[in-house]
């Protein structure tokens, strides 16, 4: 830990690194830097666990940026050539390491270069990138054996270090035939560096797979961010509806303020919840391993930006089957299902979403793996967070286990009650009920076909067949509109009388302002009477136009 007092000046690093870590506000390095930084440097093996938002990308980036500047600065010449491969589960991840490693790369960009091969782009567009031998090469398994195979990439001769960012999650999601595949490809010697915010079979499976003699790296630290930093609530829901209700609540009467990610189970209930928000006039976007990876990235980065205060997302991380059991035939419509989904695809797990301040889980996450993920999304760095867990009685047993693998070291529970008296807003729930009726299987459905509808047109993919088929776009563009649900206005303001009286000096809820009522001035008889057009009162017109009727003309001098 003297290393993390001391700072990063006293790490051996290159003064070009050091500025951007300046320009970047990091004043100390974190446990898990502290620890990692100087090892890395001195060409160790490393399995690192650290929690979410601890800093895993730094620890990693800074003694691989470190190594290529010191192989450049090297006397004799050195050719050009791909020397470093960093590996993620899915295309977000990719993408956010690459901004990552530019960042810290800003002060050498001449000198190191990144290329991303997570992009949804085709193998032959990336090739040209790939011919110019750029220093490192941020992708996922899957697509690095791709282009290996199609020896628009050759590694054997000059990889010199390999890093998998989210170990845990590589086998996880599919790709372990990829890894032993690209593995062929590799060097016999390599230094090798396995990030991971958890340890489980998996980590242990590659830690024997890729590692020779590694250091264990375990910084003393929870798994979450501690009390003062992370609230975790749970809050108990009679009824599916209370979830909403209590959603609905908490939005609209601006309880809980600042960006959130709303954590849902499946994909029907990611965008029935989006729909349902959309009736109270909350702007909301869906996230899911059905949009193509561009439309994903475009979300993350509207949301990133502000243009969105709210992301409902699926993790659709499953616990694997166990191996003993025979694999029976899925219905057709399972198999469609899973065939449009993207396998490299994950939103609870290493992606960067900036300035969330709460996370809830709409349902109760699947594992406590996915729990510490979800909710590792706030309270990054040393911004607070909250975390609310909506929980019903059937998945009080899912819950129960998530609290006894986070409990303190007195057996205290990290997730505290949330004390919320539901009868106070019960003059909501007949809103409630009406915006869950209008959100029926017949609108989801025509809403994930919408957004079907709109990625076909905006697909660059598709723009040369559309051309060549002029037809099909014609027909695609006016086809019968869809309607995913019918959207009521009266339901986007909240009326005073519904807002709980104990509320009343807290909430700020969108009420919905009167117009001021415009009272005619003295001389208006003489122009032709109060103008009809924005007045409040219609029957205030017509009495004042039936009493100049009855008027006697005046008569001429």
């Amino acid at each position: 830990m003297a290393e993390a007092a001391r700072g990063f000046e006293h790490m051996g690093l290159d003064g070009r690194l050091l500025r951007a870590v300046a320009e970047l506000g990091w004043a100390k390095p974190t446990a898990i830097q502290a620890e990692a930084i100087p090892l890395a440097l001195e060409g160790r093996d490393l399995l690192a666990r650290a929690r979410t938002g601890s800093g895993k990308t730094a620890a990693y980036g800074l003694p691989l940026l470190q190594h290529l500047l010191r192989v450049k600065a090297a006397p004799a010449a050195v050719a050009q050539a791909v020397r470093a491969l960093v590996l993620v589960p899915s295309k977000e991840l990719g993408q956010q390491v690459v901004q990552a490693l530019r960042r810290l790369a800003a002060f050498c960009a001449r000198d190191v270069r990144v290329a991303d091969v997570c992009a949804h782009a085709e193998l032959a567009a990336q090739r040209p990138v790939l011919m110019e031998k750029p220093d490192v090469v941020v992708g996922t398994p899957g697509r690095v054996l791709a282009h290996l195979n199609a020896r628009s990439l050759a590694l054997r001769h000059s990889l010199e270090l390999l890093v998998l960012d989210e170990a845990d999650l590589l086998l996880s999601f599919g790709f372990g035939d990829d890894l032993k595949a690209l593995l062929c490809h590799l060097p016999k010697i390599y230094q090798a560096l396995l990030m991971s915010a958890t340890f489980n079979p998996d980590v242990e499976a590659l830690k024997e797979l890729v590692l020779h003699n590694p250091v264990t790296l375990r910084p003393r630290e929870p798994q979450l961010p501690g009390g003062a930093q992370l609230r975790q609530y749970e809050v108990r829901c009679g009824t599916e509806e209370d979830k909403f209700l209590l959603l609905c609540a908490l939005l609209k009467l601006a309880l809980l303020r600042g960006r959130a990610l709303l954590f849902v189970g499946t994909l029907a209930r990611c965008y029935r919840l989006k729909l349902f928000l959309e009736q109270f006039g909350i702007a909301a976007c869906a996230l899911n391993s059905e949009l193509p990876a561009r439309s994903r990235c475009h979300v993350i980065t509207q949301f990133n930006r502000g243009i969105y205060d709210y992301i409902v997302a699926t993790d659709e991380e499953a616990p694997a089957a166990p191996a003993a059991q025979p694999r029976r035939k899925k219905r057709k419509g399972a198999a469609a299902a899973d065939k449009g989904k993207d396998p490299e695809y994950g939103v609870a797990r290493g992606i960067d979403f900036q300035n969330v301040a709460a996370v809830i889980n709409f349902d109760v996450p699947p594992t406590v793996e996915s729990y510490i993920h979800r909710v590792g999304r706030t309270a990054r760095a040393d911004n607070p967070g909250t975390a609310l867990t909506f929980v019903l009685p059937e998945e009080q047993d899912r819950l129960v286990e998530i609290e006894d693998a986070l409990a303190g070291d007195g057996g205290e529970s990290m997730l505290q009650p949330y004390r919320f008296c539901m009868e106070e807003i019960e003059g909501l729930r007949y809103r409630c009920r009406d915006a869950m009726r209008s959100v029926t299987k017949q609108a989801v459905k025509e809403a994930r076909l919408r957004e079907i509808k709109e990625e076909l047109l905006n697909s660059e993919k598709l723009k040369t067949y559309f051309e060549d088929n002029p037809r099909d776009l014609h027909v695609l563009r006016h086809d019968k509109p869809l309607h995913p649900a019918i959207v009521k206005p009266h339901l986007r303001n909240v009326p005073e009388y519904l807002v709980p009286p104990s509320l009343r000096g807290v909430a700020k809820p969108a009420l919905k302002k009167r117009k001021r009522q415009r009272v005619p001035h003295a001389g208006a008889g003489r122009r032709g009477g109060p103008k009809t057009r924005g007045t409040t009162n219609p029957l205030q017109s017509f009495k004042y136009a039936r009493h100049r009727a009855k008027r006697p003309a005046a008569q001429p001098t």
